[in-house]
């Protein structure tokens, strides 16, 4: 089936559509539904026309939005990729409870249309489950999203998580671990049209980096593992390269720095743009964060600022209110934290500048210190 056609089984909100039925409604949601609505319906127009692609913008988090053009082609290949790693089947049920502004909304939609799935939709809130109680086969989510919906995860039986790391406090929890719903953490951006390495978050062990040391450690299981017909490599920086032909014609060249395991198998390190060269030291402030988290009270990030002896020092900038003098004292006494993983200086900020879609700007959010 091509991207011009609609599946036969696919449902919307409990009603089964037509091509042109289906662009009616879509036309309906623009001009009369809620502001999420109209997003579903201004996408669904998109891809319901004559053109062979559709515009979307990405998402900012590590610069300005930008708009670019996916193949839908592109997008039918991904939607089969994931059918096919998921084993999603025409009459499956799923939930769309994120933006259809960006990709992962946009390819929740795509999905449903391409496999024949009956898809429900819902505002994209922080606790999308708080009212309902229907159980799904599959779901995407953001990890705030997840967090919150912890007591009713019963409800989906395949639930990927993407848009931002997930935390490793989260990751461990008991709601997350002791699941019988298949959660996976997803790897992916618009260029590749979502996800393209997935890891389950099951049997979370020690790093590959947080192991170095440590006698005996086995190999860690909750390694991110490529899609089918992806494959990895690195560049000169150690920064992953993608190779991804069914969703992208050319090599994508990534600022995500990786240890790579094969050319099917990474484990992600942090961002090469966020590293920190302080005295000669490479510091990944994502690992640090991970090992910061357990007693960190609202959310936080570590930085570079310029320092004449170290060229850069590493500084915590927190949001909200608090003694930073105490915090200092904690973070001191973790005995995680090596030496020069601990921050030269705590800048309490009390809100963070973000994106549309709730990601920290961090370079921007430094500034507000810098001036």
């Amino acid at each position: 089936m091509g991207y011009r056609s609609i599946h036969r089984e696919f449902y919307l909100n409990g009603s089964s559509y037509s091509k042109e039925e289906l662009r009616t409604i879509a036309y309906d949601l623009v001009k009369e539904g809620e502001s999420f609505e109209q997003s579903i319906g201004d996408f669904l127009l998109d891809w319901l026309d004559s053109k062979s692609y559709v515009e979307v913008y990405t998402s900012g988090s590590t610069g300005d939005p930008k708009r670019i053009e996916l193949q839908k082609s592109h997008m039918l290949n991904s939607a089969k990729a994931t059918g096919g790693f998921f084993d999603l089947q025409a009459g499956n049920s799923c939930l769309l409870c994120l933006s259809a502004d960006f990709i992962a909304g946009k390819m929740m939609l795509v999905r449903a249309m391409v496999l024949g799935l009956k898809l429900d939709y819902v505002e994209p809130t922080s606790n999308p489950l708080e009212h309902n109680n229907r159980k799904y086969d599959f779901c995407a989510m953001v990890p705030l999203q997840l967090q919150n919906s912890l007591n009713k995860l019963d409800n989906i039986k395949t639930l990927i998580v993407g848009g931002a790391p997930i935390t490793k406090e989260l990751k461990v929890q008991e709601q997350v671990q002791n699941q019988h719903t298949q959660i996976f953490e997803t790897y992916g951006m618009t260029e590749t049209v979502t996800h393209v390495a997935v890891k389950r978050l099951k049997n979370i062990r020690l790093s590959a980096v947080e192991a170095v040391g440590k006698a005996n450690t086995p190999k860690p299981e909750n390694n991110f593992m490529a899609l089918p017909n992806v494959h990895f490599s690195l560049d000169e920086r150690n920064c992953l390269v993608i190779k991804a032909p069914k969703v992208n014609d050319d090599p994508i060249v990534t600022n995500d720095v990786v240890k790579l395991f094969s050319d099917t198998e990474f484990e992600w390190l942090g961002r090469y743009d966020n590293v920190i060269n302080s005295g000669g030291v490479k510091l990944f402030p994502e690992q640090i964060e991970a090992k910061l988290e357990p007693i960190m009270p609202s959310r936080f990030f570590v930085a570079g600022l310029p320092d004449e002896k170290l060229g850069k020092k590493l500084v915590l900038l927190i949001e909200g209110t608090l003694e930073s003098d105490k915090l200092f004292q904690k973070i001191k006494s973790l005995g995680t934290l090596q030496k020069f993983e601990v921050p030269k200086a705590i800048h309490v900020i009390p809100t963070f500048l973000e994106t549309e879609t709730g990601k920290i700007r961090r370079k921007q959010t430094l500034g507000i210190i810098k001036k």
